[in-house]
This record gives structure tokens, C-alpha cells and sequence, in this order.
């Protein structure tokens, strides 16, 4: 998901958006750790949505 979508939603949406990305993470992480991961770079695509929304989350907080 690109940022300027993020921006666009409300704080209840990207709040969603996080719980299911922490739980698409820590499935590729049983993945990895057992060996059944083929493509390991969804990991770090993952952790790097789940920071762009932590970030989108605190930018709307401060301007509150």
C-alpha cells in the first residue's frame, strides 16, 4: 500500500490495517523459521508496511 493511500484513511482503518499486517508477519516468520518460506523478502516488505502505517498513525496523532 502506497503512503498517500494511508494518509487517506482514518486512524480506525490504518489501526486494522496494522493488526493484519503484525499477523501476516509473524506467518512468515513460522514460515521462515520451518523452513517453508520461499520467498523471504516478504518479510522485510511486511515490516516495512507495518512502519509506513506506525509512522501514518503517529504523523495523525501530532497534528491532532
Amino acid at each position: 500500500m502506497k503512503v498517500k493511500e494511508m494518509r487517506e484513511k482514518d486512524a480506525d482503518a490504518l489501526l486494522k490495517e496494522l493488526q493484519e499486517l503484525q499477523k501476516a508477519h509473524f506467518s512468515l516468520r513460522m514460515q521462515h523459521a520451518t523452513q517453508q518460506l520461499t520467498n523471504t523478502s516478504q518479510l522485510r516488505r511486511t515490516q516495512r508496511d507495518i512502519a509506513r502505517v506506525r509512522t501514518v498513525l503517529g504523523q495523525k496523532a501530532a497534528s491532532k
